[in-house]
């Protein structure tokens, strides 16, 4: 069964550089000079206008195209053909955002490092992306310079964002050398035509982000320029076909709480890119803390709020929350993790002046493939009257997919839900969702074998199909509804976690205390309180877990009840045998610490580390996750009956 969407298809992507379509539309000549970035930490703010960030991008790709001899940096475009790969190592900030829009601009690719990384998963990224050069904030430094040695990464392509380090290069200082060049400069005319972006397709890479996919150790996604437009296309159209229905647009732009990490796909789209479809202002936290966003929602007006569930949770139970003026809010949503019903209500409800959706999406498909946004499709309904003594006047129509749907998909998006014998499903029935429209990713930087299995070749030769490992079941009116995870790949507060990649670090202890590991997700503890709030989003440093100075303490959060949490089955070497016969718990203690020192917070097992005589496997050699996670939940079920605590 082929599934379209519901809305018209946008219009043909453009072959040109994406940065053309983000800053050189016509109609942003009238844009008012507003004040686009509000950067905040909880003891300084700073204000930089729309123009003025402009100015920023232009100048900083003029640095990075100059040749040496202008005082340039001569970043080659490309990445794929002995071209440059940039990462990006940092937090929040608006400088992020010029800095990702002044590498497009150059045709120099770019990848998306989480600053807040263990050494090991650095290397990972470092060695995968194949970086050439690196923007990193001050106190992520040290870090960085320890793995870029290893990777024959030189000091003098390490660059500084955010501030200045004695000894380095950075984005502030490149911008200033250009803009005292430009001084020299009377020729406005020459200016212009010094800084123009170089040329590009819609099939130049544009950044490589890092995702689970199916299976393995983090990847690398390829993000064409082409694929960047036409996920905008695809808001564009969704607008335009909305707008019969939808109430007026506010007379001033709205304002944005911006604290999503902007390494994550969600976070990147939303402040960079989808930032620049109207006016609107960002108020930049550089990672999440609570009580800052609870003050700054107020003070600021925060009329915007995306989120993700784990951070809903933490709002709806944050002690204060009462005493908090929300009635700024006009839309929140929801995304990087399925959204509870349950939970949806609750949060609707302490925001009742503002429209709450969700939507699914993955880095696969750019950003996003499913909305719950239906005006301007055949669902659109009058809302109800709430009584007949109401004066007649322009309908309100029904904006959100019925309750409990994640919504309908997005303009341009094709979909298959596919049984596990490979036939089609049926309305109703729980599929496999495959994915294909002008969205969809290349494939997986430098990794065939994994893009062969996760983008499947359409029969009529007309592209490729994306396959989600996630499974849903869709209705007659074309309404998706979440089922679970096919994949092994757990979500833990949004984002992806391998279990592969937990059982790489346990089975590499220098000890060999193992010989074989299985990694799967299980029912949590419910007195366990979850990750630090900071920590979910940011992926969970020990450095991610302090709050902002002056805001109080990050409060711990309830887990969501269904979210699921790594256990790890380890069958012991002699090694390991023999620490067990002398202390029972000083292998698992070990394990534990190792995994510390190698993996951010969110991917510890929590869910514990049993010990077993074998690992199940299939006659193919795959293991199965499956057993032992039935096992392990059937005996947890019988010990909470008999009020006994599953052995871990």
């Amino acid at each position: 069964m082929l599934l379209k969407s519901l809305f018209p298809d946008p219009p043909p992507v453009p072959d040109t550089n994406a940065h053309n379509f983000f800053f050189r539309r016509p109609e942003q000549s009238q844009w008012p000079d507003h004040d686009m970035f509000i950067d905040i930490d909880g003891k300084t703010e700073r204000r930089r206008s729309f123009r003025d960030v402009l100015g920023r991008v232009e100048d900083a790709y003029t640095a990075f195209a100059s040749p040496a001899l202008d005082h340039g940096l001569e970043f080659r475009p490309g990445g794929e053909s002995g071209g440059d790969m940039v990462g990006i190592m940092s937090e929040n900030s608006s400088d992020y955002f010029v800095l990702v829009h002044a590498l497009i601009a150059n045709t120099t690719p770019f990848a998306l490092i989480s600053a807040y990384s263990t050494r090991f998963e650095l290397l990972h990224a470092f060695k995968l992306a194949k970086i050439t050069r690196l923007f990193v904030q001050p106190k992520y430094l040290h870090r960085a310079l320890s793995v870029a040695k290893e990777v024959g990464l030189s000091p003098s392509n390490v660059y500084i964002i955010g501030a200045h380090v004695s000894g380095y290069q950075s984005l502030g200082g490149m911008i200033a050398r250009v803009r005292r060049g430009q001084k020299t400069k009377s020729d406005e005319k020459e200016i212009e035509k010094r800084i123009q972006p170089k040329p590009a397709t819609k099939d130049t890479l544009a950044y490589l982000v890092f995702s689970s996919g199916t299976s393995g150790l983090p990847k690398a996604v390829m993000i064409t320029h082409g694929n960047l437009m036409y996920s905008l296309l695809q808001i564009i159209v969704r607008l335009q076909a909305a707008a019969p229905y939808a109430p007026p647009p506010p007379s001033m732009p709205p304002v944005c709480l911006a604290f999503l990490p902007m390494h994550h796909s969600y976070g990147l789209h939303v402040y960079c890119f989808q930032s620049l479809l109207a006016p609107v202002q960002l108020v930049m936290l550089p990672k999440w803390n609570i009580d800052l966003a609870l003050y700054a929602i107020p003070k600021y007006k925060i009329t915007t709020l995306p989120l993700i569930p784990s951070l809903v949770h933490q709002l709806i139970n944050h002690p204060n929350i009462s005493s908090v003026d929300l009635s700024s809010l006009k839309t929140a949503g929801s995304g990087a993790a399925y959204l509870p019903p349950p939970l949806a209500e609750k949060f609707r409800a302490i925001m009742p002046g503002a429209m709450v959706s969700e939507g699914y999406g993955m880095s696969e498909c750019t950003i996003s493939a499913v909305n719950q946004n239906i005006l301007g499709t055949p669902l659109s309904k009058p809302k109800p009257k709430s009584s007949d003594s109401e004066p007649q006047s322009q309908p309100e129509y029904e904006a959100l997919a019925p309750p409990g749907s994640t919504g309908i998909l997005l303009p341009g998006m094709q979909a298959r839900l596919v049984r596990e014998d490979g036939t089609e499903a049926d309305y109703n029935e729980v599929g496999e969702l495959w994915l294909k429209g002008g969205n969809v990713a290349r494939g997986y930087w430098g990794n065939e074998k994994a893009t062969r299995e996760g983008f499947v070749d359409d029969e009529r030769g007309e592209g490729r199909w994306l396959r989600t490992g996630d499974r849903f079941s869709v209705n007659e009116d074309g309404c998706f509804f979440f089922a679970d995870r096919a994949k092994d790949t757990l979500k833990i507060s949004g984002i992806q976690v391998s279990p592969s990649e937990i059982e790489t670090v346990l089975l590499s202890h220098p000890q060999k205390l193992i010989i074989d590991a299985a990694v799967a997700g299980v029912t949590s503890d419910p007195n366990d309180p979850g990750v630090d709030a900071v920590d979910s989003v940011d992926s969970a440093s020990s450095e991610a877990s302090r709050t902002t100075e002056g805001f109080g303490q990050a409060m711990r959060r309830p887990r969501l009840e269904d979210e699921k949490v790594p256990r790890a089955w380890v069958v012991l070497s002699a090694t390991g045998k023999k620490m067990y016969k002398q202390d029972k718990r000083a292998v698992v203690n070990v394990l534990e610490e190792w995994q510390k020192e190698n993996l951010s917070r969110y991917k510890w097992t929590r869910g514990g580390i049993e010990f077993v005589k074998e690992i199940p496997k299939s006659p193919t050699g795959k293991t199965l996750r499956r057993v032992l996670v039935d096992r392990y939940e059937q005996e947890r079920k019988k010990n909470s009956k008999r009020g006994v605590k599953s052995k871990l």
